[in-house]
């Protein structure tokens, strides 16, 4: 319970609990989400900020033995902000759908650049 308030509030020392991917680790099964869950009270708005889950895929994807995806899409995601695409609750204007859209865009080039 407490690493869970935790988590919330120093979220906001990065940017907010839209930013932050997590990841269970056992010794035999592993879960990646986003620290916020799934908030199916904005589900099929276009509101939703997707970095936390695209961050979780990349954590997925170095536990799966992948850094250099893992690494990828993070160059990916970070590109993104850098070229000023965010999302509304940081402080932008693209809506959910086109921030992934964005992201793979950049993906798509880093990897043909390879």
């Amino acid at each position: 319970m407490f690493g869970d308030i935790l988590s919330d509030v120093t979220a906001y020392l990065v940017g907010g609990l839209g930013l932050l991917p997590s990841g269970n680790i056992g010794t035999d099964h592993a879960l990646f989400e986003p620290v916020h869950g799934s908030a199916p009270d904005i589900a099929g708005r276009n509101i939703a900020n997707p970095i936390a889950a695209m961050r979780s895929a990349a954590m997925l994807l170095h536990h799966a033995g992948e850094p250099a995806a893992c690494g990828l899409l993070e160059q990916a995601v970070g590109m993104t902000l850098d070229a000023g695409t965010k999302t509304r609750d940081l402080g932008g204007t693209a809506g959910t759908q086109e921030f992934a859209g964005a992201v793979l865009s950049r993906l798509r080039a880093i990897v043909s650049r390879q």
